[in-house]
Order: C-alpha cells, then sequence, then structure tokens
C-alpha cells in the first residue's frame, strides 16, 4: 500500500531517513514495521519564525518497495533517415528543441558557435589568467549556453510555464540529481550541469542528430520571405526550416537580421552589479541564528523587488555560496556574472542588483538596447584598468557617493581582480540613483544588508535580450520569414535555464506539426 503524507518537520528529520520513518510512527500512527521506504516529492524551507521548518510532501511504502523510477525517462528512437531541422545554438533552448525534435521523429542539425561544454573551460579560464577573451568561445557562446557556467538553477520568474515536470525529468535522465524534482528552487550547480550536457549531446548523436561545434551561422538563406537554409562561416550550406536559438548576446546575429529585414523591435532589459555579502552573514539572518545554516539546511537565498520613480529595482540570479565571474563575450568590453557549484560552499553570496530599462531609454532603433549594453561594458572595462578588472566599491562608499580606495571585511570572488573605484561612472546617473533608493529599502526585509563592506562589482548587463525577434502567436514562425522559428532567450521569449527549455520544446512542436501538415 502507498500512502501520502505533507510534513511540517524539523531541517534534522528531513535529512534523516530513520529520523522521518519514526516522526511517521509517532505522528501518523504508523507502524514502523510496515515502512518499507519513503519517497520525497517536494520540499521547501519556511524560515518565516526564529524556529525553521521543512514542508514535506512524503510518499511511504506500506509493505511493498517502489516499482517506478524516480524520474520518468523519455524514449528517443533513431532519427538518421527523417526530415532535418536546423537548429542554431546549443544553449538549453536549443538543446531542448532537439531532443523534442527526435521525439517527434526529426533530425537536429546543431549549428554551434562555440566549442563543446568541456573545452570551454580553457577559454573561460583565459580571461582570470592571461586577461584575453575569446569572441567565439567564452560564458556566453559554446554548448550549454550562458547558463552552463552559472548557478544551473532551474525556476524561473516567467509566467510562461509549459510542462517544467519534463523537463526536470530529462535532466534527471540525463545525469541531474532527483533532488531538483523535490527542492521548491532546485539547481544542478556549474560543477554539475557540464557532464548533464554532455550526455544530453549524446542522446543526440546516438539518435542520428548532428552537432557541430566552433560553426558559426554566417547567414540565413531566404527566398521569396521563405527560409531555405543556412550558410557557415566554413563555407558550408546546410538546408532546412531553422530554429534561431542564439542567445541574448549574439549581437551579429541581431545585426543580421536587421540588415536582412527579419521583423524585430526592441526590447526592455535590466543593468546594475553584482552584489556581495559574506554568505555565513547571508545564512545568519535569513535563518535567525549565529549558527547559519548548519548541518541541515541549504545556503540561504534572498529576493527583493521595490520600485524607485516607476522604475523597478529588483535583485537578479542571486548565488548563495557563489562566486562573481568574468561574462565578456568580446575584447575591450566587461561583464559580471554570478555562478555557484552544487555545494554553494564558496564565502560570499552575491546576487545581481538591477535597474529596469526601457526601450525609451535606448532610443536608436531595436538595436539601440545592443548599443546602450556596449557603451556600459566599454566603460566597465575602463574603470577596472582596461585588463579585465573589474571596478568596485564598498556599499558604504557607494551611498555616500564617495570613491572607495580598499576594501573592507568583504573579500570580492571576482578572480581575474577588482580595481576600487566610484561606481557611479558605470551606470546612467538614474540607474545610480535608483540602486542608493533600493539598497537601503532591502534593509527592511534583511537588516543590515547595505552593509558598509559589502562589495558592489560592476557592470551587469546581459540579465536578457535587448532584442525580441516577432514570430506569430500561433504557429510560431518569424512574422515575416517563413521556415524561421525563433526560440529561448535570444529570441526575447525566455530568460534564464528553465524558461528558454520550455520555449524550446514548444517551439519543436510547432516547425513538427507545421511540417506534418506539408506547410
Amino acid at each position: 500500500m502507498i500512502q501520502e503524507y505533507q510534513l511540517r518537520v524539523l531541517p534534522e528529520v528531513a535529512a534523516n531517513e530513520q529520523q522521518l520513518k519514526e516522526y511517521l510512527v509517532q505522528e501518523k500512527g504508523l507502524n514502523v514495521r510496515n515502512i518499507n521506504a519513503t519517497r520525497i516529492l517536494k520540499r521547501s524551507i519556511d524560515a518565516r519564525q526564529r524556529t525553521i521548518f521543512v514542508n514535506l510532501n512524503v510518499r511511504v511504502y506500506l509493505n511493498e518497495m517502489p516499482k517506478d523510477d524516480e524520474y520518468q525517462p523519455t524514449i528517443y528512437k533513431n532519427v538518421e533517415d527523417k526530415p532535418q531541422v536546423i537548429v542554431v545554438g546549443a544553449g538549453p533552448g536549443g538543446l531542448f528543441a532537439a531532443l523534442r525534435l527526435i521525439e517527434l521523429g526529426l533530425r537536429p542539425i546543431i549549428v554551434e558557435r562555440g566549442k563543446n561544454v568541456r573545452d570551454r573551460k580553457k577559454d573561460l579560464a583565459q580571461i582570470s589568467r592571461e586577461h584575453t577573451v575569446n569572441p567565439e568561445s567564452n560564458y556566453s557562446f559554446g554548448e550549454g549556453g550562458a547558463g552552463a557556467y552559472s548557478d544551473g538553477k532551474l525556476y524561473t520568474r516567467s509566467k510562461k510555464r509549459g510542462n517544467v515536470d519534463k523537463i526536470l525529468n530529462v535532466f534527471c535522465q540525463h545525469g541531474a540529481s532527483t533532488a531538483i524534482l523535490v527542492d521548491a528552487h532546485p539547481h544542478i550547480g556549474t560543477d554539475k550541469l557540464p557532464r548533464v550536457i554532455e550526455n544530453m549531446r549524446n542522446t543526440i548523436l546516438e539518435c542520428g542528430g548532428e552537432m557541430h561545434f566552433e560553426t558559426r551561422m554566417e547567414a540565413l538563406i531566404i527566398e521569396n520571405d521563405e527560409i531555405k537554409g543556412i550558410e557557415t562561416h566554413t563555407g558550408q550550406t546546410i538546408l532546412g526550416p531553422v530554429i534561431l536559438a542564439t542567445g541574448h548576446s549574439a549581437r551579429d546575429v541581431y545585426r543580421w537580421l536587421a540588415a536582412n529585414n527579419v521583423t524585430i523591435e526592441a526590447k526592455g532589459i535590466a543593468v546594475g552589479v553584482r552584489l556581495e555579502h559574506p554568505a555565513e552573514w547571508i545564512d545568519q539572518i535569513q535563518y535567525h541564528s549565529k549558527n547559519g545554516r548548519g548541518k541541515y539546511l541549504p545556503a540561504a537565498e534572498y529576493s527583493f523587488v521595490t520600485q524607485v520613480e516607476g522604475r523597478g529595482v529588483y535583485s537578479f540570479c542571486m548565488c548563495p555560496g557563489g562566486t562573481v565571474v568574468a561574462a565578456a563575450s568580446e575584447p575591450g568590453k566587461l561583464v559580471t556574472n554570478g555562478m555557484s557549484q552544487y555545494s554553494r560552499n564558496e564565502r560570499n553570496a552575491n546576487a545581481a542588483i538591477v535597474v529596469d530599462i526601457s526601450p525609451d531609454d535606448c532610443p536608436d532603433g531595436p538595436l539601440g538596447g545592443i548599443a546602450f549594453q556596449r557603451e556600459l561594458e566599454q566603460k566597465a572595462f575602463e574603470l577596472g584598468g582596461s585588463n579585465y578588472n573589474a571596478p568596485c566599491q564598498l556599499v558604504g562608499d557607494f551611498l555616500k557617493n564617495k570613491p572607495s580606495t580598499t576594501l573592507g571585511s568583504v573579500v570580492p570572488s571576482y578572480t581575474p581582480g577588482v580595481t576600487p573605484c566610484n561606481l557611479a561612472g558605470a551606470l546612467p546617473d538614474f540607474a545610480i540613483e535608483a540602486l542608493r533608493e533600493a539598497l537601503p529599502a532591502f534593509d527592511k526585509s534583511i537588516p543590515g544588508f547595505s552593509l558598509y563592506d559589502a562589495v558592489l562589482t560592476g557592470t551587469e548587463t546581459r540579465t536578457s535580450s535587448p532584442v525580441k525577434i516577432l514570430r506569430d502567436r500561433e504557429n510560431l514562425q518569424s512574422v515575416n520569414i517563413k521556415g524561421l522559428y525563433p526560440a529561448g532567450e535570444g529570441a526575447g521569449y525566455a530568460g534564464g535555464i528553465l524558461s528558454s527549455a520550455v520555449d524550446g520544446i514548444e517551439v519543436a512542436e510547432a516547425i513538427a506539426r507545421d511540417i506534418a501538415a506539408g506547410k
């Protein structure tokens, strides 16, 4: 017999199966000899009060053992002889589109300008070790996309949810911990995600798909407003309909689309800085204990949003126990991002604190947001010393509009190095003023959040795509180019790993419907 229970237990009970069984015996009147196994289906932390509780949805197997897997596997069949679909970009949107195409009996041909997920690591290290950026292999370009070397978060603010359970199960099938099926805020971790991505690639190849690394799409082949295929920078021509999943930093793609009359429009973005506190301090405050998270709780998170003169100011991509990383994708530009491993055990917690930017702030047509981003990235590069050191400032100095000359108790994690300065020159005046108002306001949720020695590191500019490639709501094709299916974050329809995967699946299903209908 199988029973399910909603439980509210102490962290040490939730973390130990034997203690959980004892709790079930005491509170639910079960006979311990009848409990053959337990399985946690959902888990969330309730830290609103001084005593921390864990909410559990638990399945209890009485007098029987589990007969089902912890995740639901997908069957992928060979598609070597099936119609081919070109997928440009091997980020989450492209990879999940490719896997769904295989399910639907279509053959994906993936073209990725960057390197495979393992070889990318050498180029990422160059930024810190040699202070150079490879414009084709970096945090944004390469297998796994911008999320491959991040926190691996699998939750989203996007209202477009799709079949999230399917995505999580596909990740588990390819090596992710089944904890992502359980946790309210699941994450894979930057140390675990590359192996999962490799396994996804192997599935695609074993089923007859293709993957072409270090192969940049040079142009779409368009005849009579219809896609015929693509041309690559190697001179190769590949024919078929195209899923365009190039990510939010493929600025050359946006320029090509604009120059060749593919309908695009400017989209709002957000820019700001990375903020670092001691991770232990965040744990202590969020868990109401000088002992912090202790043995049984995960690294504490936070999330803030406020309005300053009509603009949203909010925390973004919070990385508890993580590091600030160099995420530039072109020489002479500086970009920051956050990353954390599965354990989340680094000394600092960091998050982007960003200010909403509307297309009206970047009035130079659909590519105005790109120009705006590049200008800020160049300013950050110059403020840091033009060597990929990042400009930084103590929060206390920032609030006083006083240049920082030394650091305090918080040691920045950005590995190329930092240059203390005044960040007032890194962002537009309105954004600086909005941040100065927002940081003390966040103190209401976390007393002392605007800690004097906390470190602001500039500049975060790649929160989302500055461009939307317009597509039909029904068939998900470009509004003016038949056979072109914009997808994921780069197309302006997602924001992060999970929502990009959702969108990739939906686009794959749309293209399969059109092919089946002979459209």
